[in-house]
Order: structure tokens, then C-alpha cells, then sequence
């Protein structure tokens, strides 16, 4: 919906703005992983061309990944995005779901019963996905979980390699979808 908006805006801007060159990129992703996208082309147009940057943002695009840790499953069914029944059972069982967001579409990933091993399970999936000898930049994300995020990052600064680690919180939508609680990093390595 966000990319349709977007493509609308580009074309109202066309009659108003006729000298300004506008391009709409879908991310096909979400959360921190747009964050990283834009902040490649945003640092790209001090000395690139325009057709550098566009393609810098789809040289990001195409290796950012996203991976989020779910305190629980139960807040996703508010999404339609689960049955009812699905996040009674996950609920009950304390199933803590890691979902990925591949080609604009929500994934499951793996589950956990517990926070500690989802996290230790997130940085082995980031770990098979980095080659050690390149910088990677790392986005810590969480849903009114500043404490943890800060201990995720700080794992990850010990683990990694960063060209750039930051800590952002999930935007109000994106909560209201996975719950207070919720954990994740989005990245992808330098090039």
C-alpha cells in the first residue's frame, strides 16, 4: 500500500515539480531493513549520479534481512495474519516465533522457547549469512525493549564486524502487529 501511495505522490509531483527526477523503489521489506536501504542511497548522493544511487539502493535491497524475535505469537493474530487457533496453541506452548520478511512477505523462520536462545538463534542465522572478512551494517531493533536491544547490540559489536550498529525501536504499527517485547536486526554487508 505504502508503494502505490508512493507511486501516486510521484505522479502528482510530476505536474507540479516537472524538473525534479523521482523514482519509487519498493523495498520489499520492512522496519529497520528500509532504514538501511535509504540510508545507502542517502549517502551515496553525495558523489554519485542519480542512476548510482538507484542502484546502490537495489544492490542494498537486494542483501538486507530482516529477522524478528516475537515475545509471543498472540499479538499476530490481531494482523489476520495467523488463525485464532494458531495463536492460542503458540500461545499456551510459549512459542516464540522468528519471523523474516523476504520478498516483501512475512515468513516464519524458525521458533523458540525462549528469549535468550531466539536471540542466540538470530545471531547464528546472521553468522551463516555474513562472510567475516566484510564490514556489516546492523540495525538492533525492539517494541519498548530498549534494555534488550541494547544488550543485543552490544553482542553484536563483540560478533561482528560493523560498519555502522545502531539501536531503533519498531514504528507504532509494526508494534501493534508483534507486541511489546519483540526483538530483531536487520543488516547487510558492505560491498
Amino acid at each position: 500500500m505504502q508503494y502505490e501511495s508512493a507511486g501516486i505522490a510521484k505522479e502528482i509531483a510530476k505536474d507540479e515539480l516537472p524538473q525534479t527526477r523521482i523514482e519509487v523503489l519498493n523495498s520489499e521489506t520492512a522496519a529497520a531493513a528500509e532504514g538501511l536501504i535509504v540510508l545507502a542511497a542517502a549517502r551515496a548522493t553525495q558523489d554519485k549520479t542519480f542512476g548510482e544511487v538507484i542502484a546502490i539502493a537495489n544492490r542494498v535491497k537486494e542483501r538486507v534481512k530482516l529477522f524478528v524475535l516475537l515475545e509471543t505469537i498472540r499479538h499476530v493474530y490481531r494482523t489476520g495474519r495467523i488463525p485464532k487457533f494458531a495463536s492460542q496453541i503458540g500461545s499456551m506452548l510459549s512459542v516464540k516465533p522468528i519471523l523474516t520478511s523476504p520478498n516483501g512477505l512475512i515468513h516464519f523462520a524458525t521458533a523458540t522457547r525462549t528469549k535468550q536462545s531466539g536471540v542466540e538463534k538470530i545471531l547464528h542465522i546472521m553468522r551463516n549469512h555474513v562472510c567475516s572478512s566484510k564490514p556489516v551494517h546492523i540495525a538492533a531493533m525492539h517494541a519498548d525493549s530498549l534494555e534488550e536491544a541494547e544488550k543485543l547490540k552490544e553482542r553484536i559489536a563483540t560478533e561482528f564486524d560493523c560498519a555502522e550498529l545502531f539501536i531503533t525501536n519498531f514504528s507504532p504499527v509494526i508494534g501493534y502487529a508483534t507486541g511489546r517485547g519483540t526483538l530483531g536486526s536487520a543488516y547487510y554487508e558492505s560491498f
